[in-house]
């Protein structure tokens, strides 16, 4: 089970933005920015293009609306997609807010945030989410 998985059946704590039957978004709690969010199938698949195709299409209907309520969250040009998969063995992507190709560099120095400011961007993103 990885630690994704764990994720989805609450055995770990996340800051849930959303959740289908299919799919569940939380904030990465290592961000490269503000709103960073994480978005994954509940099935347990490995790489992005190995996820069946009926899930990997409904991952962008899923991801749009929250992408967009990232996008009116927070300070930013867009919201980017980006999916790397090589940290966790459960296929995701990444929501990043950016303003510059260098604002989804995961390799940039994470945000030291506090439980209270992820709440905060949390509350942020599902209120728009929910508006």
């Amino acid at each position: 089970m990885t630690i994704f998985s764990k994720i989805i059946a609450g055995q770990i704590p996340s800051y849930k933005i959303a959740e289908t039957e299919r799919f569940f978004a939380f904030l990465d709690i290592n961000p490269v920015q503000k709103g960073h969010t994480l978005v994954i199938p509940k099935i347990e698949v490995d790489k992005i293009f190995d996820v069946p195709d009926e899930y990997l299409a409904e991952l962008l209907v899923f991801a749009k609306p929250i992408a967009k309520a990232i996008e009116s969250s927070f300070k930013c040009d867009r919201v980017n997609i980006l999916t790397v998969g090589l940290e966790v063995p459960h296929a995701h992507v990444h929501l990043i807010p950016i303003n510059h190709t260098d604002d989804m560099n995961l390799l940039n120095k994470k945000l030291k945030l506090s439980n209270e400011e992820m709440r905060e961007i949390q509350g942020k993103i599902v209120s728009k989410l929910n508006a």
